[in-house]
């Protein structure tokens, strides 16, 4: 039996939201939306002051997402990435990955706490995506 790594298994689902996604192309919350976007998957920006981003309609958070998800990218600030990391286990999302910038030790606690899967404190999404 094959066990698959952390990112791997991250990557198995089809629908990610991304929280902290920009309509600035300089920013990564705008890089990470677009390297889904561009490996095939179904992205979902998630930013409370934006209507559209690269031509995805935006949502003001996780739970106004109709569909499931199957994982999270967070680009937020820490203590930001807190309240989301709560949303993402209100909902029943089993995937996390905080992008560099975004960890807070509460928030791994948390997701530890809860058994969701979290992936942190390592290698970007735009890195694993370009290696695949």
């Amino acid at each position: 039996m094959t066990t698959l790594d952390p990112i791997d298994q991250f990557l198995q689902g089809n629908v990610f939201a991304v929280v902290g996604a920009s309509d600035n192309r300089q920013k990564y919350g705008n890089k990470v939306l677009m390297a889904y976007l561009k490996s095939g998957y179904r992205a979902i920006p998630v930013n409370p002051t934006a209507d559209e981003i690269e031509g995805q309609v935006v949502y003001p958070n996780l739970s106004a997402i109709a569909e499931p998800v199957h994982g999270v990218s967070v680009i937020t600030p820490p203590s930001v990435t807190e309240k989301v990391v709560r949303e993402a286990i209100d909902l029943g999302i089993q995937h996390i990955w905080l992008q560099p910038g975004a960890e807070s030790e509460t928030a791994i606690r948390i997701a530890q706490e809860a058994g969701v899967e979290m992936l942190h404190s390592g290698p970007c999404l735009l890195v694993a995506l370009a290696l695949r």
